[in-house]
């Protein structure tokens, strides 16, 4: 019994020392959360085409999981409570936190999940995902650029970011002020996350 047990290890261990030579080691999933106090979500819009306004959104949650072999399986979940934004003057805060536009009391969450990483650098990438705001879902890429290669990451180091993505807001039922506020949204993310 102790011979066969001793050869189904020896077996096991030469797979995967095996595996590991070529290439084809098992997921290494390393976990990071974002340290909300050293990052922030900006979100942009034009204003009578001339001038914009700029929400921000300070109170922010969530995380990366990424393989350092694998970059194109990640999980990256940015979550924003929408009742903490911030606004230029009391006017803008009311209307956004308003029905109007983000509807903070019904929806008081807006998220991104992404799903999937290209990279198109050794430290830039498409992120492709979801954004969900005022209880609408729809697919959003993410440009992001890492201030170090994602690929050297060890688990213990921190991870610096920056996103950027721009969004129709009438795809999130935000139809108010045509004339006077843009359509298109862009928004900015720049995060920083520490090891789980």
């Amino acid at each position: 019994m102790r011979r066969k047990t001793r050869r189904i290890a020896g077996a096991t261990a030469l797979a995967a020392a095996t595996l590991a030579l070529s290439g084809n080691a098992l997921p290494q999933k390393l976990r990071y959360r974002i340290d909300a106090p050293h990052s922030e979500v900006h979100a942009r819009v034009g204003f009578f085409g001339i001038a914009s306004k700029t929400a921000r959104f300070p109170a922010i949650t969530g995380g990366i999981e990424l393989d350092p072999a694998h970059l194109d399986n990640v999980k990256l979940d940015v979550t924003l409570d929408a009742t903490a934004l911030q606004a230029g003057d009391s006017v803008t805060l009311r209307r956004l936190k308003g029905p109007d536009f983000f509807d903070v009391e019904q929806y008081p969450q807006v998220r991104f999940i992404g799903r999937s990483m290209a990279m198109t650098g050794p430290v830039t990438a498409v992120v492709s995902g979801e954004l969900t705001a005022k209880g609408v879902t729809r697919p959003t890429t993410l440009n992001v650029s890492f201030a170090a290669p994602p690929a050297k990451a060890t688990g213990r180091e921190v991870i610096r970011l920056s996103g950027r993505t721009r969004i129709d807001r009438t795809d999130f039922g935000m139809n108010a002020y045509r004339l006077i506020v843009s359509k298109s949204v862009t928004i900015t993310i720049n995060a920083q996350m520490v090891p789980a």
